[in-house]
């Protein structure tokens, strides 16, 4: 009886082998794709922070600019310089919007370093 047990897990060895290594890779992309997020998550964060941060400050610099227009222009050219100041406005804007939708589709893809992993994992298995 202890030679049959023997000979099935001899003949069961290999198999285990094989099935232990692909889930060790599999672990250690997962790994990878877990610190990949915790940094992409880091990084929103500090962009996220940083971007409210000047937002709240170019719109109290904004509020300022144009109260100190209006009152220069009061008396003569009220209606004019608070057009002009709402065009400004509006075209830096529409530049904002424009640079940050290209940001987004230029973005680089998430999860590069995980899928080139797995891309050697792939060639590697299927070499002879």
């Amino acid at each position: 009886m202890t030679t049959e047990t023997q000979s099935q897990r001899a003949e069961h060895s290999p198999l285990r082998r094989i099935l232990s290594s692909v889930f060790t890779i599999l672990q250690t992309r997962l790994e990878l794709v877990g610190i990949e997020l915790a940094e992409e998550k880091d990084r929103l964060l500090g962009v996220l922070f940083l971007g409210l941060a000047a937002m709240m400050l170019a719109t109290m610099a904004l509020i300022a600019l144009t109260a100190l227009i209006a009152i220069a222009f009061w008396d003569t050219y009220r209606l004019q310089a608070l057009g002009g100041i709402t065009a400004v406005y509006a075209i830096a804007g529409l530049v904002c919007a424009l640079k940050a939708r290209s940001g987004l589709r230029n973005a680089p893809m998430v999860f590069e370093a995980t899928l080139a992993e797995f891309e050697k994992d792939r060639d590697a298995f299927r070499k002879p």
